[in-house]
């Protein structure tokens, strides 16, 4: 793949993120896709990427703003900065009460790529960050 071909792949990905679409993303993943998350387990395959973002629409309702997708110049691998701006609807198992609190939040992610598919996502934030905006309270 090109780096404009990856770069419109994640282009995609982001914009389908954007309109809630699940299935958009999924069709941007390989289905053997891996699934690092900020501070929690890996996942294997689009099915625990589904049940993932499942519960993700279930606790939190986001959108990103200002992303700037990275490309590396023979396009199998990509980088993205973003601020994700979101409301906590519903608490998620582990994490504080959720009541409507309302965060923006600087984040990242690392993609591998091939055959024009996501391989790899890897996504970072800063988790103190977002409790301190959650709950008022330094962490």
């Amino acid at each position: 793949m090109s780096a404009s071909e990856t770069t419109t792949l994640l282009r995609r990905y982001y914009d389908a993120f954007n309109r809630g679409d699940s299935d958009g993303m999924l069709a941007c993943l390989a289905e053997d896709v891996v699934h690092d998350v900020n501070q929690g387990e890996r996942r294997f395959g689009r099915e625990a990427f589904r049940a993932f973002n499942a519960r993700m629409a279930h606790c939190y309702s986001e959108t990103l703003e200002n992303i700037v997708i990275l490309t590396a110049a023979e396009g199998a691998r990509g980088a993205a900065e973003f601020n994700v701006v979101g409301t906590y609807k519903n608490t998620d198992e582990g994490l504080p009460h959720a009541k409507g609190q309302t965060y923006v939040l600087p984040a990242g992610a690392f993609f591998a790529v091939a055959n024009n598919q996501i391989i790899r996502v890897t996504n970072y934030y800063n988790l103190t960050d977002w409790l301190m905006q959650v709950t008022g309270d330094p962490v």
